[in-house]
């Protein structure tokens, strides 16, 4: 059977984007279980949500005592909901505060789906789908529990509805009330996860759409009385609360020293120049790299066509911001890759490729393939030992055979079959490279070696044998926080030496050793090294060393 007749039989109605969906589900979920809690992001996020839970308090976001004002809490309020049905805060399991990522990615997959057939049919719908779904970038997010991956779906969700409502309006009618409520839906929920930023390419797209058409009557049928009373419902409750709990802490905080800076400067030197965002596409949207040419030849060729003109209504105006806003990090354009992933597949199946665009899609999947290869073979080199090559070689072949088995069949004239192998060879090695290959490069899980270590010597505190807190002096990294619990001491060394005088557990960094000595003999409390970590701290890019202490109990006379 052909990619052609598969996708006619599986690609018309709620099978299509069911389908994109599950492709999203397999693309994301080896990272899931596997993947150590990282730093720093997904540590904060998981760690404040562990409290909500510890505290029952739900409203104001904190990391230990730290306020957290910089993103609204809806993220933390479906991480809660999912560890309080599959795990407890106690037991520190990173993959229940991750379902909610995959289920983001799945939403994404199945809202640019379900928005595409619109205008392009099912069964262009369900390839657009599977495109979005097996991108590297929406497949890696979908395994980290921060925001990422719920705003790309809860966005792509308000997109593909706002495209239905624009169909339905350019033929006179009216699109369903369900419709419009998926909408609405979708606006809150981007809203409650990460503020504006989902607001920001509904309006861009909306207003770029109406002044292209010179036509505003179809804004109109948004349902604008009951949709504001969904959102008002949606957002309004935890605002009020928040506004309350915090005496308006929490927005002058988001805002004025999250939000703005973000707008004016490269904030926590994430600053980059323009165009970073476009140079580093390929390797995010890979495999969709191979018909990243394509898709933006059909956007200027049929940019007239409605279904072209949403997508880049979508894309460029929302594009061109991101791209201005002087802090960058790469998956600030994720919202956006559901544009691009219409046009690729409507690329595929609308139009025959022609040379220009062929041959340079066919390098660019060969280099985007190959980077990735080359980037697995590099880190092995850095961090792995002899028996992580295996897995380092089977990632890295199957991610360069993605680029070049691609390639190779987009230069026999064979689009649809070149992405939809290039698909299946990204995914397995998306797979690989999260399941296998990096939680394998020990050097770079620093806090989970030093959880691991503290577990076989009975000096975790959740065994309920050693007493809690453990100190930690001169490492402060989320990660090991959310993985000896919230009580965690972050003091200095006078801390450290304190916890080991109360029988409880100590870590110095190396930078530390020498004052610890000192104050160890100077205090007199007995202790002995149980365990030494060595490793990257990958967020500043320091050579760490982390010594783990036991107390030794006093002798009395």
């Amino acid at each position: 059977m052909s990619l052609e007749a598969v996708l006619e039989r599986y690609g018309r109605g709620w099978r299509g984007p069911a389908i994109a969906a599950l492709i999203a589900f397999l693309a994301g979920l080896p990272g899931v279980f596997a993947m150590p809690p990282l730093d720093r992001d997904e540590s904060r996020f998981a760690q404040a949500t562990a409290q909500m839970l510890e505290t029952g308090e739900f409203i104001v976001i904190r990391f230990q005592d730290e306020p957290r004002f910089k993103k609204p809490v809806g993220i933390h309020w479906l991480q809660a909901a999912s560890v309080a049905a599959f795990s407890e805060a106690e037991a520190r399991e990173i993959w229940a505060y991750r379902l909610p990522s995959l289920l983001g990615a799945m939403l994404a997959a199945a809202a640019c789906a379900w928005g595409a057939s619109v205008f392009f049919g099912g069964p262009t719908g369900l390839l657009a789908g599977a495109i979005l779904g097996s991108t590297f970038l929406l497949s890696t997010e979908a395994f980290i529990a921060k925001t990422d991956a719920v705003l790309a779906g809860t966005t792509t969700l308000a997109m593909a509805a706002l495209a239905r409502i624009y169909a339905a309006g350019r033929e006179g009618g009216k699109a369903p009330r369900v419709t419009r409520l998926l909408f609405w839906l979708g606006l809150s929920g981007a809203i409650l996860v990460k503020g504006p930023v989902g607001l920001m390419v509904v309006v861009l797209t909306a207003l770029s759409l109406s002044l292209w058409d010179r036509k505003w009557r179809w804004l109109k049928d948004l349902g604008w009385i009951w949709g504001l009373i969904i959102l008002a419902a949606v957002v309004g409750p935890w605002a009020g609360a928040v506004t309350v709990a915090t005496d308006g802490g929490f927005w002058t905080t988001a805002f004025g020293a999250d939000f703005a800076p973000k707008l004016v400067g490269g904030q926590e030197s994430h600053g980059a120049p323009p165009g970073y965002h476009t140079l580093l596409a390929p390797l995010l949207i890979f495999p969709g790299a191979l018909l990243l040419p394509a898709a933006l030849a059909l956007g200027w060729n049929q940019r007239h066509q409605p279904g072209v003109k949403f997508a880049l209504c979508w894309l460029i105006p929302a594009w061109i911001v991101f791209e201005a806003t002087p802090t960058k990090l790469v998956h600030y354009t994720l919202p956006t890759y559901g544009a691009l992933a219409w046009l690729m597949a409507a690329a595929v199946l609308r139009a025959p490729l022609g040379f220009v665009v062929r041959w340079t899609g066919i390098a660019l999947s060969v280099l985007a393939g190959g980077v990735l290869a080359i980037g697995v073979v590099y880190l092995t080199t850095l961090y792995g030992d002899p028996t992580d090559w295996p897995a380092a070689v089977l990632t890295a072949l199957l991610l360069a055979g993605a680029g070049v088995c691609g390639a190779w069949l987009l230069w026999r004239g064979q689009a649809g079959k070149a992405i939809a192998a290039a698909g299946v060879l990204t995914i397995l090695g998306h797979g690989a490279f999260a399941a296998l290959f990096a939680p394998r490069l020990a050097p770079l899980w620093l806090s989970a070696r030093t959880e691991q270590a503290l577990s076989d010597a009975r000096l975790l505190p959740r065994q309920g044998i050693a007493p809690a807190p453990v100190a930690v002096a001169g490492y402060a990294e989320p990660s090991l926080v959310f993985a000896l619990g919230t009580p965690t001491d972050l003091g200095g060394v006078d801390q450290a030496v304190e916890a080991l005088a109360q029988q409880r557990p100590a870590v110095i960094e190396g930078r530390e050793q020498a004052a610890f000595e000192a104050a160890m003999k100077a205090s007199r409390v007995r202790a002995r090294e149980i365990a030494r970590i060595d490793g990257l701290d990958y967020s500043n890019g320091d050579e760490t060393s982390l010594r783990l202490y036991a107390p030794i109990p006093s002798v009395s006379p």
